[in-house]
């Protein structure tokens, strides 16, 4: 059970991002859970790092967590912001970036996989303060500067994926070579 626990936290923050589609956004509840979800997404990698659990299938529904989260807040959220046209061309631009690196791993690995490194990390956390900043403000500034770094991480993750001879699922950054 303990060697699988991290796993369960990932898939408990589905849920919860699931549930955020059920509450006002922005609102009380949607703030807790949306705390409850970044938190459970600290919670996995270091209760499987601890437990000595890591895996592949939990690299995986960590991914897919990140990946249900960010969909439904941008479900939830565009409508409740209001983005400059070129800051929403921005992030298709992004999104276009990040799919293609997708493809990129389907057509070289014959798998699906998102890279920890340190800019996705960054970004993570970038991203995880926004919709908490709007409750007191409407931080363009920030979302300009999550932009500029989510552009580098999604470039670097696409460079490692296109030079790599190999899947390089623990590469953390273009300048370090994983072990």
């Amino acid at each position: 059970m303990v060697k699988s626990l991290a796993n369960w936290v990932s898939i408990t923050r589905i849920l919860l991002a699931l549930s955020l589609t059920l509450v006002k956004p922005l609102g009380l509840w949607f703030n807790l859970i949306y705390v409850a979800c970044g938190i459970s997404d600290v919670l996995d990698g270091y209760i499987a790092r601890k437990t000595r659990s890591e895996s592949r299938l939990g690299a995986k529904l960590d991914s897919l967590a990140d990946l249900v989260m960010v969909a439904v807040l941008v479900m939830l959220l565009y409508p409740v912001i209001d983005l400059p046209a070129p800051i929403v061309l921005w992030i298709l631009f992004i999104a276009i970036i990040r799919a293609t690196s997708l493809v990129v791993v389907f057509l070289k690995f014959r798998t699906f996989e998102i890279l920890h490194t340190y800019g996705n990390k960054i970004t993570g956390m970038l991203l995880f303060t926004y919709p908490l900043s709007l409750s007191f403000s409407r931080a363009d500034y920030l979302m300009e500067l999550i932009c500029a770094v989510a552009s580098i991480s999604a470039m670097e993750e696409l460079v490692i994926h296109l030079w790599s001879k190999k899947l390089a699922t623990g590469r953390k950054s273009i300048f370090i070579h994983s072990k």
